[in-house]
Formats: C-alpha cells, sequence, structure tokens
C-alpha cells in the first residue's frame, strides 16, 4: 500500500509538473502571439511613420527656407530706407543752408573794388561748393536746355526767336538735388513754350 501512495503521488506530482509545463507553453504562446502581432503592427506603420515624418520635414524645410527670405527682404528694405533716411534729413538740413550758399554766390557776382575782400568771398563760395560735393549735392542750372518739369518749376515765359521751343532762357535760382531726389527745384523763365 505504501508502493501504491507513493505511485500515486509521484503520478500527481508528474502530472502537476506536466499541467505547470502544459500553462508555462501558453503563457508564452500568449506573450508571443502579442509580440508577432506588434511585429506585424510595426512592419505596417513603418511606411506610415516613415510618410508622416518626411512630411513634417518637408514642411519644417519650407518653413525654414520662407523665414530665411523673408528676413532676407527685411533686410534689404531696412537698408534701403535708412539710405533714404539718410538723404531725406541731408536733403532737409540742406534746404535751410542753400539760401546761405545763393548769398555767397550773389556775393560774388557784385561789382567790389576791394580784391582782398572779393578773394575772401571767392574762397568761401568754393569751400561751400566743396562741401555740398563732398555730401553729395548736385547743382542745376538748366540754362540752355530744354525744360524738364521733373528739376525746374517754370515761372515766367517768352518769346524769342532765337531760342528754342521750350528752352530754358534764365534761371533766377539754381536747383539742387542728391542722387534721384530734388533737394530743391531751379527757378527759370522758358523760351517759346
Amino acid at each position: 500500500m505504501a508502493k501504491d501512495i507513493e505511485l500515486e503521488n509521484e503520478k500527481q506530482e508528474e502530472s502537476a509538473t506536466e499541467k505547470a509545463a502544459e500553462e508555462d507553453t501558453a503563457a508564452q504562446d500568449e506573450q508571443e502571439a502579442p509580440a508577432a502581432e506588434e511585429t506585424e503592427n510595426t512592419a505596417e506603420d513603418e511606411p506610415d511613420e516613415k510618410a508622416r515624418l518626411e512630411d513634417e520635414l518637408a514642411q519644417s524645410k519650407d518653413k525654414y527656407l520662407r523665414l530665411m527670405a523673408e528676413y532676407d527682404n527685411f533686410r534689404k528694405r531696412s537698408a534701403k530706407e535708412r539710405l533714404e533716411l539718410t538723404d531725406t534729413v541731408k536733403g532737409n538740413t540742406l534746404k535751410e543752408i542753400l539760401p546761405v550758399f545763393d548769398n555767397f554766390e550773389r556775393a560774388l557776382a557784385a561789382e567790389t573794388q576791394d580784391t582782398a575782400y572779393k578773394q575772401g568771398v571767392e574762397m568761401i563760395f568754393k569751400q561751400f561748393g566743396d562741401m555740398l560735393a563732398k555730401l553729395g549735392v548736385e547743382i542745376i542750372d538748366p540754362l540752355g536746355e530744354t525744360f524738364d518739369a521733373n528739376v525746374a518749376n517754370a515761372v515766367s515765359q517768352i518769346d524769342d526767336p532765337e531760342l528754342g521751343e521750350n528752352e530754358v532762357a534764365k534761371v533766377f535760382q539754381k536747383g539742387y538735388k542728391i542722387g534721384d531726389k530734388v533737394i530743391r527745384y531751379a527757378m527759370v523763365v522758358v523760351a517759346n513754350p
């Protein structure tokens, strides 16, 4: 009887061991099944994920290029505005100084017996003219040219058969410009309008 009990205990242990082995196998199968499904899903998701990442990269690159172009345009626009502002400030300042330059020119044209005085006025006028040239100021003296409303104002007109049509006959006041910007328009008399 003791042998029967031992045999029975051995059988129970074997069956318990087999049952545990079967459970382990089943558990492993269950773990492998989701892993296999994940592998299949990952393989399927990889092209979608890759396409999504490539799309994001393309969008980021496009945003970057647009931002760089926008910055470059801003930089150019700012530089242009700075130059225009400089010319405007220079022009506004020179507008106030030009009447003094005109008076020196009139003083130079006036007759005098004092040669030292005349020489002094000539030197000041030349120095003033050189300073204007350094600042980029150009004198507009359209005498003998065809009248151009972009650089001169006609304050009077005359008929003169010796002069051509719309020719500037006389300049009352010279004009000045910096680059393409007119600081002061010349005041002229136009012949044969």
